[in-house]
């Protein structure tokens, strides 16, 4: 299911919002989240917190894609700045999301939740090789599919893998889970005057480099026509409402 004449989802301040219900989505969220309050490595009490939330949209019959980052644990781009060359940053980045892939894999499965990870890799010991024929029959089977490794080529984030990995899955909605409340004019953590935009469209966030995801993985979601939806991760009401169709407290990219 595509979202449709986004413009005609009700007005700016969110109402006349009709819900719809989701098949199938694709999650993308950063490396950091995973940190909780430590800010590096993994934080096991936001990882369970993690598997809480996905076991709510799952008990609701919807399929879960998922892709994380891997800031939490190596940020390419800052080494880069101090002399390591883009592509050994990449992939050392690459490494960082199966490791956290791992982590929260292992987390789901102690909670009742079935996964399988997904890399552009072989790593056969732990994961397998992309395939979407393989990975659609994952969905199927009611298993969350992490995907890790980003899409295996430097030069490309986590967000534009999430955006291709949404679109090889025939995902109906590509969900980015953040820190604020959607998306904001400016940084609403240093401006108290913050403006957050109920809908943009792909047209706005390219031409005004409004900070949705990285301009490839817009780029792509527009070809496509793939809605994304940015929301707040620590709101413990976000994965219920998105559940039941309600996209009127985030932002919305159609």
């Amino acid at each position: 299911m595509v979202i449709e004449n986004c413009e005609e989802r009700g007005s700016a301040d969110g109402k006349g919002q009709s819900r719809r219900r989701f098949g199938r989505v694709l999650l993308k969220f950063s490396g950091e989240a995973l940190a909780g309050e430590q800010k590096f490595g993994i934080d096991p009490n936001m990882a369970v917190y993690l598997a809480r939330q996905l076991k709510v949209l799952i008990s609701t019959g919807i399929e879960i894609g998922l892709v994380i980052g891997g800031g939490n644990i190596f940020r390419g781009v800052a080494m880069v700045t101090q002399g390591l060359s883009r592509v050994s940053g990449d992939y050392m980045g690459m490494l960082a999301t199966i490791i956290n892939a791992l982590a929260l894999q292992d987390v789901l499965n102690a909670n009742g939740i079935p996964t399988e990870i997904f890399t552009p890799f072989e790593m056969p010991a732990f994961a397998s090789r992309f395939n979407s024929t393989q990975v659609v029959r994952a969905l199927k089977d009611r298993k969350i599919t992490i995907f890790a490794g980003g899409t295996g080529n430097p030069y490309f984030s986590t967000d534009s893998a999430a955006a291709l990995k949404a679109a090889e899955v025939g995902a109906d909605i590509l969900l980015k889970a953040t820190k604020v409340d959607g998306v904001f004019d400016k940084d609403p953590v240093k401006h108290t005057d913050a403006r957050k935009f109920d809908r943009l469209t792909y047209h706005e966030v390219l031409e005004k480099d409004i900070k949705v995801m990285d301009q490839t993985a817009v780029a792509l979601c527009r070809e496509i026509n793939m809605p994304i939806f940015v929301f707040n991760l620590s709101n413990e009401s976000s994965f219920e409402r998105i559940a039941g169709g309600d996209l009127s407290f985030g932002t919305l990219v159609c």
